[in-house]
């Protein structure tokens, strides 16, 4: 009996030692997923808004190759990222009400639209419909003098609330983000 109970056991130790040593795991991810939010600082806990999104980078490509002008992007690497309000706002102008929305973006010369959409867990925009924009925003691009390699998304602190700026290569894209 003391011999059927050790080789059971064993039988069974071996079964479920060899199944998680097996498991294979991905490597890291090329677009570390990266969040910003409102505040920013960590003290805080009550935050207006936040963002997870994907981080890609230039590695010697344009940002018009990655971010065609005039296409429906989806604002970073991987899936659509994320936004979510915390509170009812004025994004861009437009009302907002609480919730998590996808946010995707038309990349322009001079300005950028900006798109806050119902269709969650997305990958990239190959699958967007207009039909479930909430609200799209026109937002003024402009230029810095310090280049990005990497995708970057933050807010800004202004009277009344926060802009939210994108930031990639030498472009910057601020939408007003007030409660």
């Amino acid at each position: 009996m003391k011999r059927l109970l050790v080789l059971t056991t064993f039988i069974f130790a071996l079964v479920f030692t060899t199944t998680a040593s097996a498991q294979k795991f991905s490597g890291l991810d090329k677009s570390p997923l990266d969040m910003a939010s409102y505040p920013s600082d960590y003290k805080v806990s009550e935050k207006v808004v936040r963002i997870s999104y994907g981080r890609p980078q230039l590695k010697g490509r344009s940002l018009s190759e990655l971010a065609p002008v005039g296409q429906v992007w989806r604002t970073g690497a991987n899936e659509a990222p994320e936004i979510t309000f915390y509170k009812d706002v004025k994004f861009g102008g437009k009302d907002i009400k609480a919730g998590t929305y996808a946010l995707l973006t038309i990349p322009g010369e001079k300005e950028w639209t900006v798109i806050l959409h119902s269709q969650l867990n997305q990958w990239g925009a190959y699958f967007y419909e207009d039909t479930f924009d909430v609200a799209r925003v026109t937002a003024a691009a402009s230029t810095d003098d310090n280049a990005l390699e990497e995708f970057s998304i933050t807010f800004k602190e202004v009277d009344g609330g926060a802009h939210m700026v994108l930031g990639w290569d030498m472009t910057r894209v601020a939408v007003p983000v007030m409660w």
